[in-house]
């Protein structure tokens, strides 16, 4: 299952980076675990970033669990509502899941020139 635009952030961008891009895993025991972050200058670079973390989280899931993650790496539409939203300054989440652990990817604009 994906959904998108649940909101969540942990460390502050860095000052000089137009958008903000981190991946976290939720266990259901109720651990948060830093999965990896970037700044990004733009909408196009942060998608960037989200299709190579995309890719890593479903290469770790089961094939059930794995297909919505492959379907968004394909969809293109998806992909221009993303650069879309994050051009007009809104912020892009994407959750995958598996049965114990959910997945948030997030990009957002930090405010600074991008």
């Amino acid at each position: 299952m994906v959904t998108t635009n649940d909101t969540h952030a942990l460390p502050p961008p860095a000052r000089n980076a137009g958008y903000w891009c981190e991946a976290t895993a939720h266990t259901s025991a109720g651990r948060t675990v830093w999965l990896n972050s970037r700044p990004t200058s733009s909408p196009r670079t942060a998608l960037r970033w989200f299709r190579s973390r995309v890719e890593d989280v479903t290469d770790q899931l089961d094939w059930p669990y794995a297909q919505p993650g492959r379907h968004w790496l394909t969809d293109e539409a998806e992909h221009d509502r993303a650069r879309t939203t994050l051009a007009q300054g809104e912020p892009y989440v994407l959750t995958l899941h598996d049965d114990t652990t959910r997945y948030v990817l997030s990009a957002r604009p930090t405010g600074t020139a991008r």
